[in-house]
């Protein structure tokens, strides 16, 4: 079966859709069978990145590795009992990629939505992206403003509780949970330091890893349009990297690295 790996949180701008881009191109080109899904069907941030992908191959008559992204399909005419319609689109759009992928990554919204938490169940790896702050932060815990000790989990944690409560209840693996540490700066570096040591107390009380990720630089920013990753930079004629953009391809690989996923060795 597909390993399954799902990426989120309930907050906007962490990251999300970049990871998802960049782990699923950095799988594709080590000759893996990605499949690829968008659960915010509003902003559509990873398929509109795919998209875009696939318009800048064809202009540039390029062949590039490329996830296999679907839209979700149309929920069934008639549902099982206490099946939602969204439901049935996620159970559909597995069914579809799980016999033609080795990896499925799936992009969730930052909201809590039926759809996410479907998702969330589905799980053998999840990453949550986090913005070095209290204030995303905050959405995996609370945290005490004096002494700065973490007093309980908060919403999107416990909806990851709920989810392995799921699986366990299914007879599933447990999932492997890992929270990245994205934009990590150089700057404000007692912030970084405490924010550190909150991830740490916690990791130890509710189970996850805790990783470096993506450090904020223009780079991403930019590679969107085209639906590029630094991975595909030497591919489409761009003939040395800076040092910024070595160490952001550095950051993908270390990345792929931390996830642990079976038969995967970076190489690129």
């Amino acid at each position: 079966m597909a390993h399954i790996i799902v990426v989120g949180n309930e907050k906007g701008g962490s990251g999300k859709s970049t990871t998802c881009m960049h782990v699923a191109t950095a799988l594709a080109r080590l000759g893996f069978r990605v499949g690829a899904l968008d659960l915010d069907l509003r902003q559509r941030s990873f398929g509109r990145y795919i998209e875009n992908r696939r318009a800048f191959l064809a202009r540039s008559e390029l062949a590039l590795p490329t996830p296999d992204y679907r839209d979700l399909p149309e929920a069934a005419a008639e549902l099982a009992p206490g099946e939602t319609a969204s439901d049935s689109r996620l159970t559909a759009a597995m069914a579809e990629l799980e016999p033609v992928s080795d990896f499925i990554i799936i992009d969730c919204p930052g909201s809590h939505t039926r759809l996410s938490q479907g998702a969330h169940s589905l799980a053998d790896t999840l990453i949550t992206p986090l913005n070095d702050s209290f204030v995303d932060f905050d959405l995996l815990a609370r945290i005490d403003a004096e002494t700065g000790k973490v007093k309980g989990p908060s919403i999107y944690a416990e909806m990851v509780w709920n989810a392995r409560q799921l699986r366990a209840q299914a007879g599933l693996k447990p999932v492997d949970w890992i929270v990245l540490r994205n934009r990590l700066g150089a700057q404000q570096m007692h912030n970084k330091k405490k924010v550190g040591a909150a991830l740490q107390d916690l990791s130890r009380r509710i189970g996850f890893r805790v990783a470096p990720g993506f450090s904020e630089r223009v780079i991403f920013r930019e590679l969107f349009p085209r639906g590029l990753t630094l991975l595909d930079l030497k591919d489409t004629g761009v003939e040395s990297l800076n040092l910024s953009n070595i160490a952001a391809r550095q950051e993908v690989r270390d990345l792929l690295t931390e996830l642990r996923l079976p038969g995967v060795t970076p190489n690129f």
